[in-house]
């Protein structure tokens, strides 16, 4: 993996924050009119389980897909374009609201979900490219913009909301300045970065082949397992810590969101300020670190008896979880040569761990009741400390074949 540097490295670090918070506040935007686009198209709410499908397979298309575009064209290009999808998609979804259309939704819900995971491993890529320029961590402050996205376009649909602007026009008006911006953050991207020697005449099969051989090192299997691990923890918690709250403390909706809210902010005050720790005392101490924190929180969650005592236990499982989606797409692009390839592959563990872990959860919360349900996020995240130690910078080790 090469890259070209014609600016200065710091330029296209903060470059890089903010197109990770870009994603953020279309995705929050989305999440945040998901009950009026149910209204006006006249759903239910398991027709709109099945639209919002459509977002969720883009987004696997896309993270299966995208490794070796990059290896071919570079991560650069992958980030304009995916971008653009994301952009274009997300224009359809309010042009589609507007006529009423559940087709016209899918589509640009597909169209969206294919960028937004193209989206991820190109920026993660580029990110590691990055990191090892300036010799720092760079990638969890990184994944911090993006929940700092979120907030945004979360606190953007609610003035939208408060003001009771069309979807139509929020959403237009969004994807022309997101549009702007990233043509604006297009030239001051290296060149090349990801970009591997391919031979000429070399059948695109080969490259997918690639990108599945990676699975056959035990380093990035092991890696691939702490992502899962840390990832079904924090969407576990995205998707059902209110509700946790409410039914297992008996706490008024209002308080369950609070304490929901208290979990993102821990996340995000991670991730911000995680790098410093990681230079200090590396990846393996850190992981294992947010493991034993994320331990602890979801013990006095499950076992807390109060809800002060669980709310505790909330801020640790925050902390907790925050950095092991992006050191694990920190280590996964170590080696230059078939970076892209192994940062698709761990991205794509750690979102069907979002995708898969939080439905699994809600069938065992149906059986076990929710509290008792988070005991398998317990043993995700002890698993994934105990692993902690592949996640160690490659000149301290080797990429083996398992």
């Amino acid at each position: 993996m090469t890259s070209t540097y014609n600016q200065n490295p710091r330029i296209v670090r903060n470059i890089l924050f903010l197109l990770f918070a870009l994603p953020g506040i279309s995705f929050a935007s989305w999440v945040s009119r998901t009950p009026a686009v149910r209204d006006l198209l006249q759903l239910s709410t398991a027709e709109m389980g099945i639209i919002i499908f459509a977002l969720a397979a883009g987004s696997l298309l896309g993270l299966l897909t995208t490794g070796s575009v990059i290896a071919r064209k570079g991560a650069r290009l992958v980030i304009m374009v995916s971008s653009m999808l994301i952009v274009i998609g997300f224009a359809a979804i309010g042009v589609g609201t507007a006529l009423t259309s559940v087709s016209v939704v899918m589509g640009g819900l597909l169209i969206f979900g294919c960028g937004y995971g193209s989206a991820e491993v190109a920026l993660n890529v580029e990110g590691s490219a990055v990191e090892k320029v300036l010799n720092r961590t760079l990638l969890p402050a990184f994944h911090g913009f993006f929940s700092v996205g979120t907030l945004v376009g979360a606190a953007i649909s609610a003035g939208a909301l408060a003001i009771h602007l069309p979807i139509l026009v929020h959403f237009l008006t969004l994807a022309l300045l997101m549009a702007a911006a990233v043509y604006y953050c297009y030239r001051y991207l290296p060149e090349n970065t990801g970009k591997e020697q391919v031979k000429v005449g070399t059948p695109r099969h080969s490259a997918v082949k690639q990108q599945l051989k990676v699975w056959n090192e035990k380093r990035t299997l092991l890696i691939g397992i702490i992502v899962l691990g840390m990832a079904f923890a924090e969407g576990s918690a995205n998707d059902w810590l209110p509700l946790v709250m409410v039914d297992g403390y008996g706490v008024n909706s209002l308080t369950g969101s609070f304490v929901y809210g208290l979990f993102v902010a821990a996340m995000t005050m991670g991730r911000l300020t995680g790098g410093k720790f990681l230079d200090r005392f590396g990846r393996e101490r850190v992981l294992l670190g947010c493991s034993i924190a994320a331990t602890i929180g979801l013990l006095l969650v499950i076992w807390g008896q109060h809800y002060l005592v669980a709310s505790v236990g909330v801020v640790l499982w925050g902390l907790g979880a925050s950095l092991g989606f992006p050191v694990g797409l920190s280590a996964a692009g170590d080696e230059p040569q078939g970076a892209a390839a192994r940062v698709g592959a761990v991205a794509t563990t750690g979102y069907i761990a979002f995708l898969v872990g939080p439905p699994a959860l809600g069938f065992l919360g149906e059986h076990f009741g929710l509290l008792r349900a988070l005991i398998a996020v317990f043993i995700g995240i002890i698993i994934a400390g105990s692993l902690s130690r592949a996640a160690r910078p490659l000149q301290n080790q080797n990429i083996t074949k398992s």
